[in-house]
């Protein structure tokens, strides 16, 4: 009887094994999505892109918070408009100009030939975040200056989000110039406020929307190419076909407050703190199986190491360990869940004084497989048995659930996708999840198709430059940028 047990284990044992050897070696190897063969696209000189780059960062469009530019404050964007029309007449020879009313965003049309192909909209924005003070002498080039130094323009804007915007209308013009008369109406957007809420781009695709517009595909910022990518430790590009959600909760907590020298054993701030310690180790679930992480884990398989490769094709067996893996690097938690973050703090306003309500502010960036009520409902059940507490979400600050999921089995992401891998030198490409929030969530009233991509290869050093010091591009990265969209634009109006 034993004997036959033992046979029995080391039966199951080997087939264990075996299928979970046969998940690892057919796990991934295909890229998401069809390839198609990239157009050539006129030349755009590099040094010529980097200038005009140079010259936008230069004119000072900041936001700080909702509602800027205010009034009498608007001169830098009325200087960028300026600067465009004057920096390139061919595109706006070729293409129609208006102001979103009410706003200084700015809606470019070049009239398509054929008004039964809806259009395509590539989308950028005018402001930037500004510099925290006591750190300009951190930088190599001063942020404002748009210095050109060892082959890197750098300056606030270079990479978040000037660079598209200068790279698009490099595309344009270099079109224009080439004699390119699109079939499929090409549409500029460009916000003004993206950093502070992005009501001028929701008010564009109102706008739009009024008008009965409908794009094939909306482009906006969102991923790049990475050179090393964090999970495969090779050169990858993403393309962003989703971005989470945003939503703020304050969460208080009410006691008698009194002398700091007679403390009660559950003062507010003490429960306070248990709600905060609680929200962090009972986190919403994570997701691996869906897209966009499906397809991103899948199209990196072939080049993970072996160990982490078995892991992700065997999710049944090894979900738990991948989870606890992930969940401790905070880019790679931000793809698999709702993140929550504890912001601000607040309770007595002397230090021998206890609070009589204390207050934590906590940001939830929101995964698709949630929704803004179902984050506010975790919250309160993680927190019920805490007294006197209470949880409302914060008012005037973004509000918005996760974008629908962009589809990958159509023209707009194989058009996408094979410039990408063209612009990456053969590099593969996967669909990706945005963490943070752009001008592209607005429009998901007007299409389908919204994807977050820019043809640029940047290194890991270089992506700190993200509201950071020494944000930087390189000049030939502003070629490849301009060129590849005007590939996007040439790929997108030719036949199916």
């Amino acid at each position: 009887m034993l004997k036959k047990i033992g046979l029995g284990l080391v039966g199951a044992t080997a087939l264990l094994i075996g299928v979970v050897l046969v998940r690892t070696f057919t796990y991934g190897g295909g890229e998401v999505g069809d390839r198609l063969e990239v157009l050539p696209a006129p030349e755009v000189s590099a040094e010529s892109a980097a200038q005009h780059l140079s010259e936008a960062i230069q004119i000072k469009t900041i936001t700080i918070q909702a509602g800027d530019p205010r009034v009498g404050q608007e001169g830098p964007w009325l200087e960028m408009h300026d600067w465009l029309e004057t920096t390139y007449p061919a595109a706006h020879t070729a293409m129609q100009r208006e102001l979103v009313p009410g706003t200084l965003s700015l809606l470019y049309t070049w009239e398509g030939s054929d008004g039964s192909l809806a259009p395509l909209l590539l989308m950028a924005h005018q402001d930037v975040v500004p510099v925290n003070m006591g750190t300009e002498s951190d930088w190599t080039g001063p942020p404002f200056a748009g210095k050109i130094i060892d082959g890197y323009v750098y300056g606030r804007g270079a990479i978040d989000d000037k660079n598209s915007l200068v790279a698009l209308m490099e595309a344009a013009e270099a079109l224009a110039k080439d004699g390119f008369t699109p079939q499929r109406t090409v549409m500029f957007m460009f916000g003004h406020d993206e950093e502070v809420l992005g009501s001028g781009a929701e008010d564009a695709v109102q706008l739009l929307k009024a008008r009965g517009v409908r794009p094939e595909m909306v482009l906006d910022e969102g991923f790049m190419i990475i050179d090393p990518s964090p999970i495969t430790g090779k050169r990858m590009g993403f393309i962003g076909i989703a971005e989470k959600g945003y939503i703020t909760l304050k969460i208080t907590v009410t006691g008698k407050g009194g002398h700091s020298s007679m403390p009660p054993r559950e003062s507010a701030n003490v429960r306070l703190s248990r709600a905060i310690l609680a929200l962090e180790e009972n986190q919403l679930d994570a997701d691996f199986k869906t897209q966009p992480i499906a397809g991103m884990l899948a199209t990196s398989a072939p080049d993970m190491p072996f160990v982490q490769r078995m892991a992700l094709a065997n999710l049944w067996l090894f979900g738990g360990v991948i989870d606890r893996s992930m969940s401790e690097l905070p880019a790679a938690n931000a793809m698999i869940r709702t993140t929550t973050a504890p912001t601000r703090l607040s309770g007595a306003d002397k230090d021998n004084v206890l609070p009589q309500r204390s207050q934590a502010i906590v940001n939830f960036r929101i995964h698709p497989n949630n929704t803004p009520d179902e984050v506010l409902a975790h919250v309160k059940a993680v927190t019920a048995e805490i007294n006197d507490l209470s949880v409302e979400i914060v008012k005037n600050t973004i509000n918005s659930p996760a974008s629908p999921i962009s589809p990958v089995d159509n023209r707009p992401y194989a058009v996408l996708a094979s410039v990408a891998g063209a612009a990456g030198e053969g590099a593969p490409i996967a669909p990706g999840l945005v963490v943070g929030a752009t001008d592209a969530r607005h429009a998901a009233e007007i299409s389908d198709n919204i994807y977050r991509f820019a043809p640029a290869i940047l290194t890991g050093d270089e992506l700190t430059g993200f509201h950071g010091t020494n944000e930087r591009i390189s000049v030939e990265n502003m070629k490849r940028m301009s060129e590849a969209y005007a590939q996007i634009i040439l790929m997108m109006d030719a036949p199916d």
